[in-house]
């Protein structure tokens, strides 16, 4: 059990919590979940400072009975491609009805997203960010890369900055229609202008290192020329094919590789042996009807997986964190300890933070409520919504 911490400002404890996840070994039923059972949680600003058992929270301010509701931490999504305008309904559709999935659609949204207006771009983005929060995320990712032109991209990632501080320049999701008959100057313009203008509003770098949109080399070169702005690596790896994207990942230091749908037994070894993060993303699998991830085999090697939506209006349109963990469960095999392990702290991971994705002395107090005893329920009882109160940095948001 972790000690109160001596605080002067108002302090709540959320109280009569059936079963709350820490994501703490070291507490309560030491699993990788760190179960206490009838818990507590006092909250001190926006920081967690102190959790145990309700019998033994210390006197607070505030009190906040969770009338016998399971308490998590707030999911970390940690993959989504938020900044766009338009709708691919006839394409997805289309797909349902028998045709193949390819990078190709994302030119559809291209086309859209560069005749939106920033305001069209800004109130999508904020609709979707207040749809994932009643589901229970706390912390979300989003990438630029409908835009594919200098001045689009820029302006995409100065809309997400203001919302969320986990940006990502994607200038490299897929050659831009205008450089169709040279793709390397469109590497160029991606590690050139395009960067020099994006760098200032993102934290990370990502490519999708895929056939019909990057090789290994192209790749290579754009990810380090992102890390010598200061960016750091991400990497759509290995979704449609075998490929290099994986390896490439692991050997930049890349924070995650995602997708990993088509992995050698090489890839999953590095992976295991490494700080990269294998994020999986179901939510495409679904949409796309493609071969799910074989998320047993990443982690009976130690692989580190952490589990996101990839919302966007493509190939996973959906903000729905609790559907995926349904999914991971049903389809990739995960447990249902694993898969809200992977969606939570997993996330962090894959951002690399620390203060997030887990509910202790420290941590942001995001957290949210479930109408069940038990975070088994996210997966045993699918699509019903039971995220019933989300709180943010400790201040109730839902």
């Amino acid at each position: 059990m972790s000690s109160p911490t001596k605080t002067s400002s108002p302090t709540t404890v959320i109280t009569n919590i059936a079963s709350l996840v820490t994501n703490d070994p070291s507490l309560g039923d030491r699993s990788p979940l760190g179960l206490i059972q009838d818990a507590a949680v006092v909250i001190d600003g926006d920081r967690v400072a102190w959790t145990g058992e309700s019998s033994k929270a210390p006197a607070t301010d505030n009190r906040v009975d969770a009338g016998g509701r399971a308490v998590i931490p707030g999911f970390v999504d940690s993959h989504s491609h938020l900044v766009f305008a338009g709708d691919r309904t006839q394409e997805f559709n289309a797909r349902m009805s028998g045709r193949a999935y390819s990078a190709g659609g994302i030119r559809k949204t291209v086309a859209a997203t560069r005749a939106a207006s920033d305001e069209e771009l800004e109130r999508n983005l904020t609709r979707y960010l207040r749809e994932a929060l009643r589901q229970g995320t706390t912390t979300m990712e989003t990438k630029s890369g409908y835009g594919l032109t200098v001045e689009d991209e820029t302006r995409a990632l100065r809309i997400a900055a203001r919302h969320t501080d986990e940006v990502t320049y994607l200038g490299a999701h897929i050659v831009s229609p205008d450089y169709t008959d040279d793709p390397a100057a469109y590497v160029a313009l991606v590690t050139g202008d395009m960067l020099n203008a994006c760098a200032p509003y993102a934290r990370w770098i990502d490519v999708f290192c895929e056939k019909g949109a990057f090789d290994g080399d192209q790749a290579r070169a754009i990810l380090t020329a992102g890390k010598a702005k200061g960016l750091h690596p991400r990497v759509h790896a290995n979704q449609l094919s075998y490929g290099p994207g994986v390896q490439l990942a692991v050997e930049l230091d890349a924070a995650s590789a995602d997708h990993c749908t088509h992995l050698t037994d090489a890839d999953i070894d590095a992976l295991a042996g490494s700080a990269t993060v294998a994020t999986l993303l179901p939510g495409a699998e679904f949409s796309t009807r493609a071969e799910w991830p074989n998320a047993r085999r990443l982690l009976d090697a130690g692989a580190t997986v952490a589990l996101s939506t990839d919302c966007n209006p493509g190939s996973s349109f959906t903000s729905s964190v609790p559907f995926c963990i349904a999914l991971a469960v049903r389809d990739m095999r995960m447990t249902p300890d694993e898969a809200l392990w992977s969606a939570t702290a997993g996330g962090a991971a894959a951002l690399r933070r620390t203060d997030i994705g887990h509910l202790t002395p420290g941590a942001y107090a995001d957290l949210a409520f479930l109408d069940a005893p038990s975070h088994v329920h996210l997966a045993y009882r699918p699509g019903v919504p039971l995220v019933s109160e989300v709180w943010r940095r400790g201040a109730r948001k839902v």
